[in-house]
């Protein structure tokens, strides 16, 4: 199987090295092309083997199933550019959270999914969001999830819960780091405390915690009543975050669909759909 890749930014070349590192790919099965040449001939250098396709079209055509790795307002180029060159028998596969299946359908002729990947797969962990277009047949679903299950555990969502799912697996990572960040901050300056050390155990205790959520079946209310002791310092410093964070993450929903909505209104107008989606 040839896999292509068109666009080989962070996203892009986080999924070919997380791919190649996990065994799912060879570079050999591996065509890519990138706005910057530069960029993928770098990958190229790093993975000897893998071919820098001279044009998006040629990483389409010869590829069996191809992800499109591009900005939302890149998408409409990107599609006008490869769609004469494709065969129905063909899959591609967005990455970009605010192309909708129905904007891929109406202009390519092959098979279309949606995918959101997250960074947490360049290590084997964390969830891949799938989401399938029409042509797509159980045969197809399981190629796309047997690869993706190499990096991640492949998720099938509904398209209308894109943004919100997106928020926790696949922007999630950085919410965490910065609460983190902060809270290493403050504890440096008031304790004295090395950076480093804090890093580790911060990285442990996350690690951890996420085991506990996922193969132990606590929720978060139950880690929450096993760790805090009522009248103890965690019960305690629970009730300052509760405060404090009252309304923050409403806000923070709020911000994530905003923008969400703004790239969608941008690409309904490009592809010539007017629809009204609910917001949530």
């Amino acid at each position: 199987m040839k896999v292509g890749f068109i666009g080989t930014g962070s996203m892009g070349s986080l999924l070919i090295e997380a791919f190649i590192q996990s065994g799912a790919l060879l570079p050999e099965q591996i065509r890519v092309s990138n706005r910057s040449p530069e960029k993928a001939q770098k990958l190229a250098k790093q993975h000897p083997g893998l071919t820098v396709c001279s044009s998006n079209t040629e990483t389409a055509s010869q590829s069996d199933l191809f992800f499109l790795c591009v900005k939302p307002l890149e998408f409409k180029t990107v599609i006008s550019e490869i769609k004469d060159q494709l065969e129905a028998r063909q899959i591609a596969i967005s990455i970009t959270s605010p192309v909708q299946l129905i904007h891929l359908e109406s202009t390519l002729p092959c098979k279309v999914a949606k995918i959101i990947p997250s960074i947490t797969n360049i290590t084997g962990g964390g969830a891949s969001l799938c989401m399938y277009g029409s042509r797509i047949k159980e045969e197809d679903r399981q190629l796309i999830e047997s690869l993706l299950s190499y990096i991640s555990r492949p998720l099938e969502i509904l398209e209308s819960h894109t943004r919100i799912t997106s928020d926790f697996s696949s922007c999630g990572p950085a919410f965490l780091s910065l609460f983190m960040e902060k809270w290493i901050d403050a504890a440096v300056e008031m304790t004295g405390i090395d950076r480093k050390t804090l890093n580790a155990l911060a990285g442990e205790m996350l690690l951890g915690t996420g085991k506990l959520l996922t193969e132990e079946g606590f929720s978060p209310e139950q880690l929450q009543e096993r760790v805090a002791v009522p009248g103890g310092i965690t019960a305690q410093a629970l009730t300052l975050l509760e405060s404090n964070l009252n309304g923050l993450f409403y806000q923070l929903i709020q911000t994530t669909h905003d923008k969400y909505e703004e790239d969608l209104a941008k690409l309904d107008a490009a592809f010539g759909f007017t629809i009204n989606r609910p917001r949530y």
